[in-house]
């Protein structure tokens, strides 16, 4: 009933910026949590980002201070900004929707997710 597409991946150097884009479609309106997961080349997936409709959002550690997310209601389309890119962040890059939760991070709380878009930083 929702599906969800990412965009907006590719490749840029350290220290440069992308935009990635996830555009929802279905009943959105049921869903109150989106985020966004990473998985590095043989490493495991990893929390990147999220925001919640009362405009609540977190982010990992790793991330905080380049990394912006936020949402376009109108559009129903979620935004992660990467700013300063560097070498350990190339992944492919997920958006995901869930329900309220107490733990944003947690993968195994939400239920749609997109099919991943692939970010790659060149040094």
């Amino acid at each position: 009933q929702v599906q969800l597409v990412e965009s907006g991946g590719g490749l840029v150097q350290a220290g440069g910026s992308l935009r990635l884009s996830c555009a929802a479609s279905g009943r959105t309106g049921s869903w109150y949590t989106m985020g966004w997961f990473r998985q590095p080349p043989g490493k495991g997936r990893e929390f990147v980002a999220a925001i919640t409709w009362i405009r609540s959002t977190y982010y990992a550690d790793s991330v905080k201070g380049r990394f912006t997310i936020s949402r376009d209601g109108a559009k129903n389309t979620a935004y992660l900004k990467m700013n300063s890119l560097k070498v350990r962040d190339p992944a492919v890059y997920y958006c995901a929707v869930g329900p309220a939760m107490r733990n944003t991070s947690y993968a195994d709380e939400y239920k749609y997710w997109g099919q991943g878009t692939q970010v790659t930083v060149s040094s």
